[in-house]
Formats: C-alpha cells, structure tokens, sequence
C-alpha cells in the first residue's frame, strides 16, 4: 500500500477531520493497485537518500537480534522495498499489504521473501507470533477512528516486549489525493498527525513509547518516526 514515502506529490486537496472517509479500504486497495508500477519506480530508490530512516532501520534491526531474531512484519509494505532492506540487515521479515498489485510486483522483485495480501484492521496473524513490527508510512491512509483497532491488532500479534517502528507525516489536517505517480487517477486519503497524538494512542493501546525521530523539518510536510513496545 505504501512504503518509504517522506513528500506528497500534486494532487492533493486540503480537508478537516471531519472528512466523510466511507469505503476508504475499498478505495485506498483500488488507488494502490492502480499506481502499482508507477509507485514501485517512484519508491524504489528512496532510501538511497533518506539516511536518518536507514539509521531508525539499522536500529530497528538490532533490537530484533537482540530479541533473539525471529519473524518481523513489514505492514504496509507495498512492493516491498523496506523489507529487503531489512532482510539485508539480516532481519527476518516478510510483507503485508492491501493492495493485490502491490503484493505481486513484490514477489517478483523480491522472489526469496515472503508477502501477502492482508490489512492492518484485520491482521491475520496469530496472537504474540512475530518478534518485531513495523509500518512504514502505511498510517498515513488509515481514518482516526480505525486507528485504535489497528493498534490493538499490532499489540495482540506482538510477542511481550516486541520492538515496534512506525513512520508517518507530521501535520494536522486530511488530505484526498486524487492523481499520483504518473498522473494516474487515485481517491485516497492522506492523514497528518502530530507525534504526541499518535503516541498517546500508542500508550492507549498497551505500548510504552521509547524513542521519536523527526526528520525533513524544514520541507512543507516533515516525517516522524516513533520507536514503541508492547507492555507485557
């Protein structure tokens, strides 16, 4: 669905809260297979120039060796790109994402790691099964209201204790995206949050908050990233 994505391109109108965000799953699936490709070209290098993500990821990595290893959920992966990144660090991870099309260009770039198709409302994985998560500005297109059951979700597949890495835009309003990644047409919302509002819903949801990053600080929209554990 999404990946390392630090700037939104044109194509976006500027909206409140109170955004009527009905059947935006159905849509926010449909916009992604639709850019598939073009996103994958748009996306694929992006790490190469964002070295204070590549240093959270590093970071991110050690803690999962220091858990002693074991499999780590790249949620929102889209055509996988941060999850070879962090199978290259020598993490075990494999890729969720809404989109189908996003899903098969990730298999076929990256054909010995694992992907499927699934949501992040409704994670099918079992409970206290994976080491490690993480969602890598995949947030960005979940409404407020669905948050708190994304996170419950993250919580219970969680083992006690698992490290958890999340990535998102910093701002205060909606925005719907309409045309992206090679001008293809999209009804997509993008939501911008303040760190402390998605940390308060982190500790909400039975996570203690560790560490926060924010990065790009002087473009129109900066990024955070939030560093959590599950609470025992």
């Amino acid at each position: 669905m999404t990946g390392t994505e630090t700037r939104l391109e044109d194509g976006n109108t500027s909206e409140s809260r109170s955004t009527n965000t009905d059947n935006w799953l159905a849509n926010t699936r449909t916009s992604y297979d639709t850019v598939a490709d073009s996103y994958t070209d748009y996306i694929r290098d992006a790490l190469a120039g964002e070295p204070y993500l590549r240093a959270a990821l590093a970071l991110f990595a050690d803690l999962v060796h220091a858990a002693g290893g074991g499999p780590v959920a790249d949620v929102g992966c889209g055509p996988g790109h941060v999850t070879a990144h962090l199978h290259k660090l020598g993490v075990n991870a494999f890729g969720i994402d809404l989109s189908s099309a996003m899903i098969d260009i990730a298999r076929q770039e990256h054909p010995d790691l694992r992907f499927e198709v699934g949501s992040m409302t409704d994670l099918q994985l079992a409970d206290a099964s994976i080491t490690a998560l993480l969602a890598f500005w995949s947030l960005i297109h979940i409404p407020d209201e669905a948050i708190p059951t994304v996170f419950s979700h993250f919580r219970r597949v969680l083992r006690p204790g698992g490290p958890l890495l999340l990535g998102f835009h910093v701002g205060d309003e909606s925005r719907l995206k309409t045309q992206g990644y090679g001008g293809h047409p999209m009804k997509v919302y993008v939501h911008l949050r303040q760190p402390d509002r998605v940390a308060a819903w982190l500790r909400d949801a039975g996570f203690t908050v560790k560490a926060q990053l924010l990065i790009n600080l002087d473009e129109s929209v900066p990024g955070a990233v939030l560093l959590a554990y599950r609470r025992s």
